[in-house]
């Protein structure tokens, strides 16, 4: 069993002393997850938990509500509010030896913002920014955003985080894909809506599942970990030492921000989600898994089990998680190539199979392929929006993009069958589909020509390859594709084949 690294104290105090200063004990206090403005989850019930004196009596009070707790051994405590229903501002009061006043406090849907850096991409650097933040008039939107704190030690708190109401004032710095996604959920259903930034930019999936669940399985994690651990340990020997030389001062300042950083496993679950883990919410949006492609293989693993995980410590069941898939990016391609964007596109379709109550955002069509940030985060709110609509709160609509199904062969031609069409098959820009390439039994793909049927059924062929046995669609880094639903919504990329890829071996 692979040990799970502990950092010691001066490591912590590097690490996040501003925000553990605020952990002393004394009076009552809670985390900056409970600030004015903030938004509760309607018609449930919702945790509320802080610290104080052990032994120390609180109560907790919320319109006709009044919940009593005592403070463990650890001053921690907490109660759980009964459901709520949408209606007017509340006042919370939580009184011990002194007392803390939330004031302005909404019922509505609240939801997860998480991933990397096209979560974190603000609403000011998106399309049309000037025109979104002066329209951005929406009071009974609100939002908070959370720091990079990189730790393998519980953050516990964030100061200097509170709850924003939404205006052209505060909108600009927000999460542009959450807010999207928030704003679309607030204009259809008429509710409050509270949104929760956490996303880091450049972050991997591995960062946000704690060390211990990875050195579970130390087949497919061992690698990564002992990789964090050489360099922790070599870390913590320069930072020992008391003469440094320039070359020693440079790579110490390079492994600190590897130690502190968001790669090193379990930094982003500690020092950032475990400062809110069981706040009451309905879901989680993801937008992340560029950092972790030249691991795919190994996030049809990790990804389903960073969701889990989640799901386990939230407490609230397997609540709602919905992800975008990556977009398209990088230079196009003159023939069909292996592509390991491709795999990761995969290994995130894959999770919809392994794990309930899960969807997928295609946007194979948004990317840029020079800027790996594409800025039309608008769709990319609205196509995830269609998943909580469609799945959460019964508005009907299309909203899952069409997935490949099966195939038959016939007369040298590979016929194709999908899930989840809808109301039929829209070509854009030219009237028959692109991006399609097949191959025989010697595994070289050719571009393959592609016809829709009556039936919605699609057949593939290429002159060049008389006895077809595989197929894919999309499968590049940034392909060159065109096949949507009327609904506007686009054709997963898909292989049929099995075949091992480029990253089949990667740890």
């Amino acid at each position: 069993m692979l040990s799970v690294f502990r950092f010691s104290s001066y490591a912590v105090l590097l690490a996040a002393a501003a925000v553990l200063a605020g952990d002393a004990r004394g009076d009552v206090r809670l985390p900056n997850i409970f600030t004015d403005h903030m938004v509760l989850q309607r018609d449930q019930p919702n945790r509320v938990w802080g610290r104080a004196d052990a032994g120390e009596q609180v109560t907790v009070k919320l319109g006709e509500q009044q919940h009593a707790a005592t403070a463990d051994d650890e001053g921690n405590w907490s109660v759980m509010l009964e459901p709520l229903s949408v209606g007017e501002p509340l006042t919370m009061t939580v009184k011990g030896n002194n007392q803390v006043t939330i004031s302005d406090i909404l019922v509505g849907e609240v939801w997860i913002c998480s991933g990397q850096s096209n979560m974190a991409w603000r609403v000011g650097n998106s399309n049309d920014a000037d025109l979104e933040i002066a329209a951005a008039n929406y009071p009974q939107i609100r939002m908070i955003n959370f720091p990079q704190v990189g730790s393998q030690e519980k953050v516990w708190t964030h100061d200097n985080r509170p709850w924003m109401v939404c205006s052209p004032e505060t909108v600009g710095s927000f999460s542009a894909v959450g807010y999207f996604f928030g704003r679309q959920l607030h204009q259809t259903l008429g509710v409050p809506v509270g949104l929760i930034n956490n996303a880091w930019g450049g972050s991997s999936a591995e960062a946000w599942v704690p060390r211990e669940t990875l050195a579970q399985n130390p087949e497919m994690y061992g690698p990564l970990l002992e990789r964090f651990e050489v360099m922790e340990n070599k870390y913590k020997q320069l930072s020992e030492k008391s003469d440094l030389s320039e070359a020693e001062k440079k790579q110490l300042a390079g492994l600190k921000r590897g130690v502190f950083g968001n790669h090193n496993p379990g930094n982003i679950y500690n020092g950032v989600l475990s400062s809110h883990i069981g706040y009451g919410i309905r879901g989680a949006i993801w937008y992340q898994g560029e950092s972790n492609a030249g691991r795919a293989y190994q996030y049809r693993e990790l990804f389903p089990l960073m969701i889990s995980q989640w799901r386990e410590d939230w407490g609230e069941g397997d609540f709602p998680f919905y992800w975008v898939q990556l977009a398209d990016f990088r230079g196009e391609v003159e023939q069909p190539a292996e592509s390991s964007w491709a795999e990761l596109r995969e290994a995130q379709t894959m999770t919809m199979d392994k794990l309930p109550n899960t969807g997928e955002a295609v946007i194979i069509d948004k990317g840029e392929g020079k800027d790996i940030h594409p800025r039309d985060k608008q769709i990319v709110g609205r196509r995830l929006a269609r998943w909580a609509l469609a799945r959460d709160y019964g508005v009907e609509m299309d909203y899952q993009s069409p997935r490949f199904a099966s195939l038959e062969k016939a007369d040298g031609k590979l016929v194709l069958s999908f899930d989840h069409v809808g109301a039929g098959w829209r070509p854009f820009d030219v009237k028959q589909p692109v991006g399609f390439a097949v191959a025989g039994e010697d595994r070289k793909f050719v571009w393959a020509d592609a016809k829709i049927l009556p039936d919605g059924r699609i057949e593939v062929a290429s002159e060049e390859v008389s006895e077809p046995v595989a197929v894919r669609y999309g499968w590049a880094d940034n392909p060159v594709v065109n096949l949507y639903t009327k609904d506007d919504l686009p054709l997963t990329p898909f292989r049929s084949d099995d075949w091992p890829g480029v990253t089949i071996d990667a740890r």
